[in-house]
Order: C-alpha cells, then structure tokens, then sequence
C-alpha cells in the first residue's frame, strides 16, 4: 500500500498504468477507522491487480482540494489516470470489491 502525498500523488495514481484505488482518510476520523481494515484486505487480496493508495488529507490538503474532497472518507477509483468511480462515505466490503471487479473488466 502507497502513502500518497500531494508531491507524488501524479506519479502514483494519475500516471499509473490499470486501476487504482486511493483512499482519502484523516487518522482523527471514525468512518476512516472503520474503513481501514477494509482497504488493507483488499490491498491483500486484490494484490498485483489493484494499486492501493492512501492519502492523509490533513497533511496533503492540495489533493484533496484539488479533487474537490469535502467528506471522508472518500474513495476513488482510478483506470489508467482517470476517475471511473467516486464513492463518498463508507461502503461495505462487498460493494467496494464488486466495483474493483467491475474497473479490472472494463
């Protein structure tokens, strides 16, 4: 799992080749919490087919304004540089892989 900052958000996410998840999340939020252990299961199983990328939004506010971020946690899901999902909130389990899935067929 990458730590996504605001100097290298570009790199890891936007020029990244496939699909990648990121997480926007801030350590102070409960639903980010509950979310967490979510994204690493994933990150786990979705191994070598999914990059998993997190970004703190207390520490790199520049992304977050920058794609309009103003609830977490907020997930994005990214395919060959571009936005295919954006799911504000927290989703279960279940649905988040089922989008994951449906990013890897398209």
């Amino acid at each position: 799992m990458v730590q996504a900052t605001d100097l290298n958000f570009r790199s890891e996410v936007i020029e990244s080749k496939g699909v990648v998840l990121v997480d926007f999340w801030a350590p102070w939020c409960m639903p980010c919490r509950m979310l967490g252990p979510i994204i690493d299961k994933l990150d786990k199983e979705f191994a070598g087919r999914v990059k998993i990328v997190k970004v703190n939004v207390d520490e790199n506010q520049m992304t977050a304004s920058e794609y309009g971020i103003m609830a977490i946690p907020t997930v994005m899901i990214f395919k060959d540089g571009k936005i295919v999902q954006r799911i504000p909130g927290l989703l279960p389990e279940p649905a988040l892989k089922r989008l994951l899935e449906e990013a890897l067929a398209a």
